[in-house]
């Protein structure tokens, strides 16, 4: 390519302009026709040089003036992250070889042309660097929960939004099935409709559901999806009668964030999981959660358990461990153990010099991580 033929090809060939987030939108065959025949040339200077005057093209468009680089709404476009695309083309830049330049080169091509996932998620393989937003590591630090649209933190022991928004982008496609089994104050639901899930919710509590619903009902339901809270035991409940008001059989995730056994009282109901009478009850009702929902969520989908330990009587409980065996006794295989890290939270926000008092004389550490494990059912 020539300048002159780049000069045409800045005048609309490649049309592009910006979108929020840092993206920009490109006539995606004129892009992918570009890039194959840069690939084509022999020479690793000329190769660079294209790459230099196409990267120039991208960065500078939002400068024209005369809005000579609209989208051509008649053809295909491709949005692709500026910041990514911008470093995949100096990857090639840096190159040594035209081997290596053209290798990156395909690659970029074949991410704009093709769309790669996988049966459990949207998540385009082919761009994967543009998911940042998705955490890979097992330790999570969080500052604060979130606390945007209908999140509210008014419920103890609710978890925060950010675990169930990482499960259903890791772990579920847009209209897929989701079942809470503890749904509390309705954060998982929440997010189902921000992320384009269905979701289905249990909670023993009428009057905690009840105002689950209503939070529910403020979050803006742009994909059209189905949100149901509804009362009742997750241990005995019929959730093949649940499914069938929706005309399915089974779920693609399932999300379980039980009470911390009577760390929190959250009811004087009998069935409450935080009224156990000790630690071996306690696992017995939560093993029954876990019976009762396993034959309706699909084979090879996940179900995610946010548990924390407890201190009693001079002993550190592992619940969490506890409770994973439960699960794993039960058809499933352990995939990953995530440690979250939340630094306020109600129980101990402008506390932290009591419990620092009271660690030293206990001889215990403090709490301040939970576990998020992720189970795959066979």
């Amino acid at each position: 390519m020539e300048v002159n033929t780049i000069r045409q090809l800045e005048l609309g060939d490649l049309e592009a302009s910006p979108m929020s987030y840092g993206s920009v939108i490109l006539n995606k065959e004129k892009f992918i026709q570009t890039l194959a025949e840069t690939s084509a040339l022999q020479d690793l200077t000329s190769l660079k040089n294209r790459v230099i005057l196409l990267k120039a093209i991208i960065s500078n468009h939002k400068n024209d003036r005369e809005g000579i680089l609209n989208i051509d709404t008649n053809g295909d476009t491709v949005s692709l992250r500026r910041d990514v695309l911008t470093s995949e083309l100096n990857q090639i830049l840096e190159s040594h070889t035209i081997e290596r330049a053209k290798y990156y080169l395909e690659r970029l091509k074949e991410g704009v042309q093709r769309v790669k996932t996988s049966k459990i998620n949207d998540i385009n393989l082919l761009r994967w660097k543009e998911y940042d937003e998705i955490i890979t590591d097992s330790l999570w630090i969080f500052d604060k929960r979130d606390a945007s649209g209908a999140h509210l933190g008014w419920y103890w022991g609710n978890f925060i939004p950010q675990i169930p928004h990482q499960m259903m982008l890791r772990y579920t496609k847009k209209n897929d099935w989701v079942l809470d089994t503890f749904v509390g104050s309705g954060t998982t639901l929440i997010e189902c409709r921000r992320l384009g899930r269905n979701g289905i919710g249990i909670e023993l509590n009428p009057e905690v559901a009840q105002k689950a619903k209503e939070l529910i009902d403020k979050e803006e339901n742009r994909n059209n999806v189905i949100t149901d809270v509804i009362v009742g035991d997750s241990r005995k409940i019929d959730i093949e009668m649940i499914l069938e008001r929706y005309k399915i059989t089974s779920v693609q995730l399932v999300i379980m964030h039980p009470p911390y056994h009577d760390i929190i009282k959250f009811s004087e109901d009998d069935r409450d999981l935080s009224n156990a009478k000790n630690t071996e009850e306690f696992l017995r009702m939560f093993g029954k959660v876990v019976e009762n929902v396993t034959p309706f969520l699909e084979k090879d989908r996940y179900l995610v358990l946010v548990i924390g330990d407890k201190y009693s009587k001079g002993e550190w409980i592992p619940l969490g461990f506890y409770c994973m065996q439960e699960v794993l006794k039960r058809g499933y295989s352990l995939k990953s153990i995530i440690v979250k890290n939340f630094e306020e939270t109600r129980g101990k926000r402008e506390q932290k010099e009591l419990w620092r008092y009271r660690a030293l004389v206990g001889g215990f550490y403090i709490f301040k991580h939970e576990y998020i494990m992720l189970f795959k059912r066979k």
